[in-house]
């Protein structure tokens, strides 16, 4: 049989009401208990019921969804043979790894939020999802414009996404549409994994150097390499690393392909997951866990696959 991959949302999946439904399961009212505990404040009660202005802030949104993604995977209680998550996402393949304490890995995301967003002022980063254009024709047109502007989310075929200073990305905005790509500016509070994040790896960096990382228990594929990885250390460098780099989203459901990868199950909120595997491999059988009701489908695809 083929293998099964366990595959995370990241930023922008967010939404009032997410989790409310798994709480009301013991394995998610305890995760969501254990969040609200190491982070000190009611995480929770902002997933529940709002407001979606502080749900939307980056170091909120980062801990919720790690949070309602942990809580379903622990509802769902099954295994899988392979994890990845896209950018944000990734740590909760490492807590599905068993590579992080999920108590240790809201900690860090709440960090990485406060990081991320204090590195760039708001107002001077952008980003911009760019449909329709070759990937090398995003990266010619970045590189030949001037100021901070790089290809940051290698989505699916046609469906990138860049960033960097808000005049660069402006600049190759008006390029790439010359080209022939479809443009659209994208509403975030700052310009994630381009090199105007390095500070906020710095930052994060320490952080991650004195958390407890164990050997990952299956085979995580990191964003940044788009490669699988084995080791502790190794697992702890690509979360160090991905802050300012691409995420290689496509290169990395490709990687998984190629190993054997069967059935992609996507937990957490949204089905941004999904509809990307979708599009780079049509073939390949894809379920999704959101609420409690999406379970015993998710179980029986699980189950074909063994």
């Amino acid at each position: 049989m083929g293998k099964v991959a366990f595959v995370f949302p990241g930023q922008g999946s967010q939404h009032v009401g997410m989790g409310r439904a798994v709480a009301e399961v013991d394995a998610g009212r305890d995760t969501f208990a254990r969040a609200d505990r190491a982070l000190g404040d009611a995480l929770s009660r902002l997933c529940f019921e709002g407001p979606e202005a502080d749900l939307q802030l980056t170091a909120n949104a980062q801990p919720a969804i790690l949070t309602t993604s942990v809580a379903l995977l622990r509802a769902l209680d099954r295994t899988c043979d392979v994890t990845a998550g896209h950018s944000l996402g990734e740590y909760s393949a490492n807590v599905a790894a068993g590579t992080l304490e999920f108590e240790a890995a809201v900690a860090l995301v709440r960090k990485r939020g406060q990081y991320m967003q204090e590195a760039v002022p708001v107002g001077v980063g952008a980003m911009a999802a760019v449909l329709g254009a070759e990937a090398e024709t995003v990266e010619r047109i970045c590189a030949e414009t001037s100021g901070v502007v790089s290809p940051v989310n290698y989505n699916c075929p046609g469906q990138l996404v860049i960033a960097g200073d808000a005049q660069a990305v402006a600049a190759a905005s008006t390029a790439l549409a010359a080209a022939g790509g479809k443009v659209k500016a994208l509403p975030v509070s700052a310009p994630f994994h381009c090199a105007l994040m390095k500070p906020a790896e710095e930052r994060l960096q320490v952080d991650l150097r004195h958390a407890s990382f164990e050997a990952p228990k299956v085979p995580i594929y990191v964003n940044v390499d788009a490669l699988r990885v084995e080791s502790a250390d190794a697992a702890r460098d690509a979360l160090i690393r991905q802050v300012s780099r691409p995420v290689r989203w496509q290169q990395s459901v490709e990687k998984m392909l190629a190993d054997g990868v069967t059935l992609f199950v996507e937990i957490g909120p949204g089905k941004v997951l999904t509809n990307l595997v979708k599009r780079i491999a049509k073939e390949v059988e894809r379920v999704n866990v959101e609420t409690p009701a999406d379970i015993e489908a998710a179980r029986n695809a699980i189950a074909k696959h063994r």
